[in-house]
């Protein structure tokens, strides 16, 4: 499903310095996947990005403490019970070092570490849509799951990611438009997109990377044929149609996770009364302006969790690394 690079071994080696106990890992960003305008992959412009998937967030970071105790800020000093704590309680419960340098391979690198049960909710419920968005798009897999569970998560969330996509897409749009309207679903409503990113990135994402997207979304591609045609051959301009009947619509709301469907419901009533969810969403999928509704709520999550998951990433990175880090962005964002 996700792709397996020149670049392995690389990993592999990198991997070999943290503690083995993570259920699955990957790496994503410009520094593993062609973005345009970011310079080639693994050129020193660009930072690897990581994600440690760990089942027990207190054990991880003290062992990793042990071995590799300057990557963190002064948070160190709390030890791995409090940094675990930090971790799964703000923002988007991953926990970020930024700016590690590793020598050996000559890059730098940042790394986030999550818990495994926090990154099924995210993938599954949408609840803060943070790492759930980066996996709508091709990343490297370093690791594969060693459950089942977060493999199904993540075929999971690639079909609600169709289903959300399709229903803020017309009757026809072009195939780098679907892949385009999946890639801002995690970045519109994200402040950082107002300041130090690269206001074509999303564009800069799928452009270099449409046959990657093909591969990654073809077996949900082919459960939704019944209301979407796709003319793929290998043209990125040929013309995809959807059904826009008010049950197609139905059913791609009933298809969102739980906590975009939770956020129309409330803000369709207003709060001020109970109602059942299903007569609710019949409602909005007979509405003019259902684009308009789930567009919002989404913008609503990742304005939330981009807010303070980047309030929560100043002490963990520090603040020299922050500002560091911030000034990066911004040289790339304008060169």
């Amino acid at each position: 499903m996700l792709s397996r690079g020149n670049t392995a071994p690389m990993f592999f080696r990198i991997l070999s310095k943290f503690p083995q106990s993570f259920s699955f890992c990957f790496a994503y960003g410009s520094g593993v996947k062609q973005q345009l305008g970011y310079g080639p992959v693994r050129s020193k412009r660009n930072m690897i990005d990581l994600i440690y998937v760990v089942d027990n967030a207190h054990r991880w970071h003290a062992a990793n403490l042990d071995q590799n105790f300057e990557h963190y800020s002064g948070m160190r000093l709390l030890g791995g019970g409090l940094i675990a704590k930090y971790q799964e309680t703000f923002g988007a419960r991953v926990y970020f070092n930024t700016l590690v340098q590793i020598p050996e391979e000559d890059v730098i690198i940042k790394y986030g570490v999550v818990s495994t049960k926090d990154l099924l909710q995210d993938l599954t419920d949408w609840r803060s849509l943070y790492l759930a968005g980066r996996l709508h798009k091709p990343v490297e897999i370093i690791r594969n799951a060693t459950s089942s569970k977060i493999q199904n998560a993540i075929e999971q969330n690639l079909r609600s990611a169709v289903h959300a996509a399709l229903l803020l897409l017309p009757e026809k749009f072009t195939e780098f438009e679907l892949y385009r309207a999946i890639s801002s679903l995690s970045y519109s409503g994200d402040f950082r997109m107002i300041f130090g990113e690269n206001k074509d990135k999303v564009n800069n994402i799928v452009r270099p990377q449409l046959e990657n997207f093909r591969n990654l979304y073809a077996a949900t591609f082919e459960q939704l044929h019944h209301c979407l045609e796709l003319p793929f051959s290998g043209s990125d301009n040929q013309i995809c149609t959807q059904d826009l009947s008010e049950a197609t619509i139905l059913a791609h709301l009933n298809g969102l996770p739980k906590w975009p469907i939770r956020l129309i419901v409330e803000r369709q009533t207003s709060g001020r009364y109970r109602q059942d969810t299903e007569d609710i969403l019949i409602g909005v999928s007979r509405s003019s302006n259902y684009q308009s509704i789930v567009a919002s709520c989404l913008r609503s999550i990742v304005w939330r969790s981009s807010v303070w998951q980047s309030i929560k990433n100043i002490p963990t990175a520090g603040m020299s690394k922050s500002v560091r880090y911030s000034w990066a962005k911004a040289l790339k964002t304008f060169s």
